[in-house]
């Protein structure tokens, strides 16, 4: 449930928010992909933003396009309600670990 802590001056779900939740959940995808043993960090994210978010119940949704050895290549939406407010499209590092 969106409260007002999400929220900015006129009431729409903050822009943060939404960048913050198309981040993890891309992440969370390409993390799925990797050893447990390895990190994986957003080396880069651009979110376009569709329409306010304007409504009661926020939902994202993360996939990976092309995972690498190096890098993961992701996408995101985020959703308001039943309204696509948001497109993501994230480049993920994977880190291994140090011997």
């Amino acid at each position: 449930m969106m409260g007002e802590q999400h929220q900015q001056q006129r009431g729409f779900a903050h822009g943060g928010l939404i960048a913050t939740m198309a981040d993890l959940v891309a992440g969370f995808a390409g993390v799925t992909l990797i050893p447990d043993h390895f990190g994986l960090v957003t080396s880069d994210l651009k979110i376009s933003y569709l329409h306010p978010g304007v409504g009661q119940k926020l939902k994202a949704i993360g996939w990976v396009l092309k995972a690498g050895r190096r890098l993961q290549f992701c996408e995101a939406e985020v959703w308001c309600d039943d309204l696509l407010i948001a497109k993501a499209s994230a480049t993920m590092a994977v880190i291994e670990p140090v011997a």
